[in-house]
């Protein structure tokens, strides 16, 4: 499974651990939706005003977010090697996440970890606009954090 992993920010400090950590993260949510070896999927982080760009050209909304999700699987099929399922790109706003830990009262990893979750459960086709939809996600979201083992 491959987890393509990209810093497009120099304001919050990525260390190897927590890179490490949330491709880590990014395998189990795979496994758990049952992909195996195959799978690929991208993991970018940003800073705000990069965050603020792509959800204005995207969504139209003037604003940054904390986590953008962009699947693949929802357009035309990607040409690339027969057996590799190019699932997405999950952009993390790590400015946002280092905020919403003070906020939330929880680390800094541990929300870029949940950000990561609820990321790739966009890409798997999850969603959170209706009630029913929303629950169901936050189930995924908290089984997974469940399974992680924080330092």
């Amino acid at each position: 499974m491959a987890v393509l992993v990209s810093n497009f920010q120099e304001k919050i400090a990525v260390e190897d651990f927590t890179a490490g950590f949330l491709v880590d993260t990014v395998r189990k949510v795979l496994e758990t939706a049952g992909y195996g070896d195959n799978a690929e999927v991208s993991l970018v982080f940003v800073d705000d005003d990069y965050m603020q760009g792509l959800n204005h050209q995207y969504r139209g909304l003037d604003s940054p977010t904390d986590v953008l999700s962009f699947a693949m699987m929802e357009g035309e099929p990607v040409a690339c090697g027969e057996d590799t399922v190019i699932l997405g790109d999950v952009v993390i706003s790590l400015e946002t996440a280092e905020r919403q830990a003070v906020e939330l009262g929880h680390s800094f990893l541990r929300e870029a970890a949940y950000l990561t979750i609820h990321g790739v459960l966009h890409l798997l086709g999850y969603d959170h606009r209706e009630e029913n939809e929303r629950e169901i996600m936050r189930s995924k979201e908290e089984m997974i954090v469940s399974r992680l083992s924080f330092p």
